[in-house]
C-alpha cells in the first residue's frame, strides 16, 4: 500500500539517540576505544582548566567532535558546527543530548586551541595504543617510518624578503593583489611568508613546482600497520632522517636489535651508523642511483630485509589517508605547533578506522 506523504508533526519524541543508532554501526567500537583513551587523558585535561569561572565545552566532546571531522572529511569547524545541529548520529558519538545546542564554531576553535598547551594529540595517540587488546597487536620489534609534505595555509605571495610587512605590496591593492615575481631569486635564507613565518619553501624533486610546506613524520610498526609516532618539522635535507632517529630511539632501549624499514632517501652513510649505533638494523633500500649505497650484504642477506622493504610501503597507506580523508594535504592551520598537533591527532584517527577491522580478526 501507498504510504502517505503527510507529516505527522509530533510534538515529542520519546526515542533516546543510544537506540537510535543501530548495534552494528562501525562508530560504536571506534567512540568506545576513544572513550576509553580519553578516561585515561582525564588528568591531563584538568590541569589545562581552572577551577573557577563558566564551563566551557568539555574536552572529552572537542576531541570527539574533531575525530568526525576527520572521518567525514568536513573542511571546517563551521560545517563541523553545522552538522552537530541537526545529524543525530553526530550527536550521539560526542555526547550532546538531542535538546542541547550546538557550539557556535569560534568558541570551538578557542577551546581547541587550549589543548595544544598539554600535548594533548601525541598523548591521545598514545593512550589509544595502550589498551591492552590494541597492545597485542602492536610488533615491538619491528617498524617503518616515512615522511610526507604538507602543504602549508600561506600562498607563494606571502613569501617576501625577509622585515617586509603584509601592505608592502609592488602593485594594486585590494585582498588579492597582483605581485611580479619575475627575475627575483627567492630562498629560505633571504624570505619568509609573512602569512605562516615557520613555513618553508621546498621542492620535492627536480622539475616539479617549490611550495610552502612542512613535513610530516610517520613511525609505524609492521605487524598491523599502525602509526605509533609522529613528529612535524620544517622542512631540510635532514629532516626526515633526524625525525626517524627521534621517533625510533626509545623503542631501541631493549637487548635484542629492532629493525626498521625505509626508502631509499633514507640510505645515508650517517644515519645507518647511528641507527646500528641505537642497535637497530637498518632496512632501508638501496639507493645505487650512480653511487654507493651504505646497506650492504651484512643487511640485505637476511630474509627479514626483503620482507621489511615490502612491508614498509604500507605507511602510504596511512598518509593517503591523513592527507586525503582528514583533509591535511594542505593544513587550515598556521604554525608549527598547531600542525604538528593536528598531524599526531589525525593520526590517532587513522589508528581507530582500521582498529575494528584488526580487533575483529584477531584471536
Amino acid at each position: 500500500m501507498r504510504g502517505t506523504d503527510k507529516r505527522s508533526g509530533d510534538l515529542f519524541s520519546y526515542v533516546d539517540l543510544e537506540k537510535r543508532v543501530r548495534q552494528g554501526h562501525p562508530l560504536r567500537p571506534i567512540r568506545e576505544m576513544a572513550n576509553t583513551a580519553l578516561a585515561v587523558l582525564s588528568a591531563d585535561f584538568a590541569a589545562l582548566y581552572s577551577g573557577m569561572g563558566r564551563p566551557s565545552i568539555a574536552p572529552e566532546m572537542l576531541l570527539r567532535a574533531m575525530l568526525l571531522q576527520a572521518f567525514y572529511s568536513i573542511r571546517s569547524e563551521r560545517q563541523l558546527m553545522e552538522r552537530l545541529e541537526f545529524d543525530l548520529l553526530f550527536r550521539w558519538f560526542v555526547g550532546l543530548g538531542v535538546d542541547d545546542p550546538a557550539w557556535d564554531h569560534s568558541t570551538f576553535s578557542k577551546n581547541r586551541d587550549r589543548l595544544l598547551e598539554g600535548d594533548i594529540a601525541a598523548k591521545f595517540l598514545a593512550a589509544v595504543l595502550s589498551q591492552p587488546r590494541v597492545k597485542r597487536l602492536l610488533s615491538s620489534e619491528h617498524f617503518s617510518v616515512d615522511g610526507t609534505l604538507i602543504e602549508a595555509w600561506a600562498s607563494m605571495k606571502s613569501f617576501k624578503p625577509k622585515g617586509a610587512r603584509d601592505d608592502d605590496e609592488q602593485g594594486g591593492g585590494g585582498r588579492n593583489a597582483s605581485t611580479d615575481f619575475r627575475g627575483e631569486t627567492r630562498s629560505n635564507d633571504t624570505h619568509e611568508s609573512t602569512t605562516d613565518p615557520d613555513a618553508m619553501l621546498y621542492r620535492k624533486g627536480s622539475g616539479m613546482e617549490a611550495k610552502l610546506c612542512f613535513i610530516g613524520h610517520g613511525l609505524m610498526e609492521n605487524r598491523s600497520g599502525l602509526i605509533v609516532d609522529t613528529r612535524l618539522t620544517r622542512v631540510s635535507g635532514h629532516a626526515e632522517r633526524l625525525a626517524a632517529l627521534d621517533m625510533i630511539e626509545p623503542l631501541a632501549d631493549r637487548p635484542r636489535a629492532i629493525t626498521l624499514g625505509a626508502d631509499r632517501g633514507y640510505d645515508a652513510a650517517d644515519f645507518v651508523e647511528d641507527l646500528r649505533t641505537l642497535n637497530v638494523r637498518p632496512h632501508v633500500a638501496q639507493n645505487t642511483n650512480r653511487r654507493r649505497s651504505a646497506i650492504d650484504r651484512r643487511t640485505t642477506r637476511h630474509p627479514g630485509y626483503a620482507a621489511s622493504i615490502r612491508i614498509r610501503k604500507r605507511i602510504e597507506e596511512a598518509f593517503g589517508w591523513i592527507k586525503t580523508v582528514a583533509g591535511m594535504r594542505k593544513t587550515k592551520l598556521r604554525g608549527l605547533d598547531k600542525v604538528e598537533w593536528a598531524f599526531a591527532f589525525t593520526a590517532a584517527a587513522y589508528n581507530l578506522v582500521r582498529l575494528p577491522k584488526l580487533l575483529a580478526v584477531s584471536p
